[in-house]
């Protein structure tokens, strides 16, 4: 961790008392030099709305020991809620960006298998908790991403009848259009069987001229939705 936090995560988090060691303990001593009598903000990933606030009452090289000063119930949620239906890339690839989505409070990711993901990724759900873990801690976010699987494009288009579909087609996307839920295409974009599923759905385009990758959408559909 070499970016300024909002506050540490930790499961005694609550207690009357907590200890900091390993990474954590050389993060806030060695790095932010806090010292005795200084005040850290901690939370628990358990009831990450609720912040408690604990003052450094010793250290001994190894160890850092806190004791509760006091909490409050501060939430730190994006206004608007997007969900992104989002047809399967390699996990690793959605590893790169989670902690900008995190940080732009994309509130759920659904991974769609469509005609052109590839059929042998499987997504490491606890890892990309971790991932978000460092995000939220240093962007003060409360909530972790939730995250779904659909079977097929058809079976989520159905289920979310109002969403805004990006491809090469249609109208170029509006600064000020309205919506909660996206479907972004895999690399190679959609097959024109799923197309054919457009009919009755809206279908934008950046009006970028240059081709974005996956990835690269996801992030900018979710930084237009701040």
């Amino acid at each position: 961790m070499d970016a300024v936090i909002k506050f540490l995560l930790s499961v005694d988090a609550g207690k009357p008392q907590l200890r900091l060691s390993g990474d954590d303990y050389k993060y806030v001593i060695k790095v932010r030099r806090h010292v005795v009598g200084d005040t850290i903000a901690f939370r628990n990933r358990t009831h990450l709305k609720e912040e408690y606030r604990y003052v450094l009452e010793s250290t001994d090289g190894r160890y850092a020991v806190f004791v509760l000063e006091g909490q409050s119930n501060v939430p730190c949620e994006s206004a608007k809620k997007l969900h992104i239906g989002w047809c399967t890339i390699d996990p690793k690839t959605v590893e790169k960006v989670l902690p900008m989505l995190t940080e732009m409070g994309v509130s759920k990711i659904t991974f769609i298998q469509c005609h052109r993901s590839q059929r042998n990724f499987r997504f490491d759900y606890e890892r990309f908790e971790r991932i978000m873990e460092s995000s939220i801690m240093q962007c003060g976010r409360t909530s972790f991403i939730e995250f779904g699987e659909s079977a097929s494009l058809g079976d989520f288009l159905s289920g979310h009848q109002n969403s805004v579909i990006l491809d090469f087609g249609g109208e170029a996307l509006s600064g000020d259009e309205e919506f909660d839920t996206v479907i972004i295409g895999c690399e190679g974009g959609f097959h024109e069987s799923e197309r054919s599923l457009f009919a009755n759905h809206r279908v934008r385009h950046f009006s970028s001229p240059m081709i974005l990758r996956s990835e690269s959408a996801a992030v900018a559909v979710a930084a237009r939705h701040l």
